[in-house]
């Protein structure tokens, strides 16, 4: 799949490099960290299009992930994709558990309070450290935990989230 992004889950980005021979940094989203590896090939957005590449070993480096990419044997070609989101196919990744869903498939849900007000839509998610934060585009941005508590249902076939959830908040 080359230029096309639909079907694609960004699992990451390529940071920086690594070493002489090319290696690149990698700031997985997967958990655990490595498990990034385990997903190929990738796709790597370089210039606004998607291309496939091959990952010819990778492993963990302190909090982080280094990977070699076929093609790019220096530092300098390296540099080409620093800042490039990693994805992979849809296909590629397991069905989540009940209750637990790929930030991927959030983003873009019309969230409603249980009673019936709409607060706008889910933009993207922070990872806090405690839990997930939905941060909600509507007349005005909210910071909304993405916790059991406060968020009552996830419609995804609906486009929808319900939470508990004061608009004044």
């Amino acid at each position: 799949m080359s230029g096309d992004s639909s079907g694609l889950v960004v699992i990451g980005r390529i940071s920086g490099i690594y070493g002489v021979r090319g290696w690149v940094k990698v700031y997985s989203y997967t958990e655990p960290r490595e498990s990034i590896l385990g997903y190929l090939p990738w796709q790597v957005c370089v210039g606004g299009l998607w291309q496939a590449m091959r990952v010819s070993d990778g492993r963990l480096h302190g909090k982080g992930v280094v990977a070699k990419l076929d093609g790019y044997d220096d530092p300098e070609s390296a540099k080409a994709l620093r800042g490039a989101d990693i994805a992979v196919c849809r296909e590629q990744l397991p069905v989540p558990e009940d209750g637990r869903y790929y930030w991927s498939d959030l983003i873009g849900l019309e969230v409603v309070t249980v009673d019936g007000v709409v607060l706008g839509e889910v933009d993207h998610l922070l990872e806090t450290g405690a839990n997930d934060v939905l941060v909600v585009q509507g007349e005005r941005e909210r910071l909304i935990p993405f916790i059991p508590q406060v968020v009552i249902d996830v419609d995804l076939a609906g486009k929808m989230m319900r939470v508990y959830w004061d608009p004044e908040f």
